[in-house]
């Protein structure tokens, strides 16, 4: 089957990585990152529109898109000094939650199977479930941990009368023994749900929810700190899930559930690089971009930046293993 491209607008890649197709293994041999596009909102609660996430994370860059962004901080260029493709969009059919989400789960798999990090674009949250168990069909199940920035719990159980949608993927994940609860880290959590019942579902399984509350006080650092230790321990993986809206939506108001209080967009920034430069990344997905209600594409070149540092920082950390080098934060820009 030919390559199926973009499902809404025009077939552009990644800031213009080479084009691939998951149906010809020849094209993603040998790749670093599989960039797979999810446009679905057909799990969302309250505001649609992210169906044209993947697109506006891919275009949203003032800088030419011709495959290459040299990284100023950590002097790589995650786009060449690691081999990106991009498979295009999974033909997902709207409305159809139970089909899309065996699709993209096939998807991801295969990726993961070729030996290659996905990195998935949604999309609403729905699809996490797909992506973080496609990983772990591969790398095992319990194997995999997941760190999991959001404003929301998505521990939901029904919803609407329905077990899918985009505040129940964790919930699923952790029935499904995809991953375990008590390897299931939790930043930037704040607002009025979920309630007292599904929080206890949620200690039950062990999770570590890092509410804001709790951010502020200790300390994002610290907090991230603690999370590394839980998502290492017996796990070869960890699975990077980055809902948009935990930021606060003065950073990102393209989104379908905005709550305020969250995190800035440099404290995301910071921690997506910290994550992709400590940890053993498996997996990545930006969801919750929502270009209907964005402001100038203040939210997409947001979730485009979190993936450009998330590829910046596993290129610095490759090379650091590689070269016995160590990447320091502290250093002059020039001083390199």
């Amino acid at each position: 089957m030919a390559r199926y491209g973009a499902q809404f607008g025009p077939d552009v890649t990644f800031l213009g990585v080479p084009a691939c197709d998951l149906d010809d293994e020849s094209t993603y041999a040998g790749a670093d990152v599989v960039v797979v596009g999810a446009p679905f909102d057909g799990g969302t609660s309250h505001r649609p529109g992210t169906r044209f996430g993947p697109q506006a994370i891919r275009m949203t860059d003032y800088l030419p898109h011709d495959g290459s962004r040299p990284s100023l901080a950590l002097r790589t260029d995650g786009l060449r000094d690691l081999r990106v493709v991009d498979a295009g969009d999974v033909e997902l059919p709207p409305g159809d939650i139970a089909t899309t989400l065996g699709r993209l789960e096939a998807a991801v798999e295969k990726v993961a199977r070729a030996g290659a990090i996905p990195v998935v674009l949604g999309g609403d949250h729905s699809i996490a479930y797909p992506d973080a168990k496609g990983v772990a069909n591969v790398l095992g199940h319990g194997r995999v941990s997941m760190i999991h920035f959001d404003a929301h719990a998505d521990t939901g159980d029904i919803e609407f009368g329905s077990l899918w949608g985009h505040g129940q993927p964790m919930r699923r994940l952790i029935e499904s023994g995809a991953l375990r609860g008590d390897r299931f880290l939790q930043m930037g959590l704040r607002g009025y749900w979920p309630g007292p019942e599904t929080l206890d579902w949620m200690a039950s399984e062990r999770m570590r929810s890092y509410e804001m509350t709790e951010i502020v006080h200790r300390g994002l650092e610290e907090c991230l700190t603690e999370a590394f230790g839980i998502a290492t321990d017996e796990c070869d993986g960890v699975f990077l899930s980055v809902d948009i809206d935990v930021c606060d939506p003065g950073h990102a108001p393209g989104t379908g559930t905005p709550e305020p209080g969250g995190l800035t967009a440099r404290q995301l920034l910071d921690s997506v690089r910290r994550i992709c430069l400590e940890l053993p990344v498996v997996g990545v997905d930006v969801v919750e971009v929502s270009p209907p209600y964005d402001h100038a594409d203040i939210t997409a070149a947001l979730a485009n930046r979190v993936v450009l540092e998330a590829l910046s920082a596993i290129a610095r950390k490759r090379r650091d293993e590689r070269d016995g080098t160590t990447w320091d934060p502290a250093r002059p820009l020039l001083d390199r």
